[in-house]
């Protein structure tokens, strides 16, 4: 008699899942230098002066000029790295 393998249907698919480590890595990478980047084109371009503003208003210190352009890029990683670790583990635990 000839055993007849199963199918094993699981819910959870383990390459489906994020690195959260990784992912908060990557996002405050991104979003530290867009906002670094933004800082230093209002500075010295005034572009997106109205943006840097409402950014100012969350980020304590982050204003249109190098110094404020640099800490809005720290700013920025760190919230990104929070905001993408707490995205990715959310994922993680709904699918």
């Amino acid at each position: 008699m000839a055993k007849k393998k199963g199918i094993k249907i699981s819910s959870t698919c383990s390459s489906c899942k994020l690195n959260t480590t990784k992912f908060g890595l990557t996002l405050g990478i991104l979003w530290g230098l867009a906002v670094l980047l933004l800082g230093i084109a209002a500075t010295y371009a005034s572009y997106g002066t109205e943006f840097v503003n409402l950014l100012g208003g969350m980020y304590i210190g982050f204003d249109t000029t190098l110094i404020g352009s640099i800490v809005g890029g720290i700013w920025g990683f760190f919230d990104g790295l929070i905001g993408g670790f707490i995205f990715a583990w959310l994922y993680n635990k709904l699918i």
